[in-house]
């Protein structure tokens, strides 16, 4: 079965499902996933997962993740985008750059986030989404996410651009909301690229078409998604050990509890390896390659 990843440029209008039934259709794969869910009317990267490698999605949503964004003053809407319906508007002065600026700035840190209505997180087993069509908005909870790094790039009498880089979990709808109420004004996001998750970045994700036209080309290996883990490269008797789900001693550089890209002796990725804290036992976590 064929494995491996697919850096893939989502188009507005598509849901991120559509894009794993377009690659399910291209590739004759049903075992196709994607890692990070993209609004519909947002584009960007959109990581894929072929085959085996669907097993290793769980590791690729824990990276940060870079967006640009635009937001724009004056009105706001119930899903906190401009796809959605609005809900209420004012007239508003934009704040002179310098205050933009410190608002934006104030957000970069470790910070408490609630996340929208419009969002795919389950309530008692509905998706919170299905909720908010029907009418019902329930509390969130709040959530604690990491803001690396915001930038502003540029801004208008009514509209402002910026660049940020955050962690997993992070709502941009929810980060435009919150600028909105600290410059005292409704705020909508009326624009979302999402520019890279993890070591996927747009300048080299395919398009739609690009992938239809030469499907090969665009596959990457499985372990592409993986390269913040530390690598590990075992001897022949210890990548045997290891394929077979048996825990191995090998010394690293690291004491703490970390996650290890593993390999045989001729490099061929084999594995997820979790080395025990204070210790020199590695793990098997996930064996990709068997026997």
């Amino acid at each position: 079965m064929i494995g491996g990843l697919i850096n893939i440029v989502k188009p507005p209008g598509m849901t991120s499902h559509d894009v794993v039934s377009f690659i399910r259709k291209t590739y004759h794969l049903k075992r196709v996933g994607h890692a990070g869910t993209l609004d519909p009317a947002a584009t960007g990267v959109l990581p894929v997962a072929l085959g085996p490698a669907t097993r290793l999605l769980e590791y690729m949503t824990d990276c940060d993740k870079s967006y640009r964004v635009e937001l724009t003053i004056g009105y706001e809407t119930d899903t906190g985008d401009a796809t959605g319906t609005i809900t209420s508007s004012m007239d508003c002065v934009m704040p002179a750059q310098d205050i933009i600026e410190q608002v934006l700035a104030s957000f970069v840190g470790t910070i408490e986030q609630v996340p929208p209505m419009y969002s795919a997180i389950k309530v008692q087993g509905k998706k919170l989404y299905e909720l908010a069509r029907a009418g019902i908005t329930v509390e969130r909870k709040a959530r604690t996410i990491r803001i690396h790094k915001i930038d502003l790039l540029k801004m208008d009498h009514n509209s402002i651009l910026f660049d940020v880089t955050c962690s997993k979990g992070t709502y941009i709808r929810s980060l435009c909301t919150d600028i909105g109420a600290k410059i005292n004004c409704p705020v909508v996001m009326s624009f979302l690229v999402r520019t890279r998750v993890g070591s996927f970045s747009l300048d080299q994700a395919f398009t739609l078409e690009e992938i239809e036209e030469n499907s090969e080309r665009a596959v990457l290996p499985v372990d592409n998604a993986l390269d913040y883990m530390p690598k590990v490269i075992l001897s022949g008797e210890l990548a045997r050990a290891f394929k077979h789900g048996q825990n191995i001693s090998i010394s690293t550089d690291d004491d703490g509890q970390i996650l290890l890209r593993i390999y045989d002796h001729q490099d061929l990725f084999i594995g997820i390896g979790q080395k025990k804290p204070g210790t020199t036992v590695i793990i098997p976590i996930k064996v990709l390659i068997s026997g």
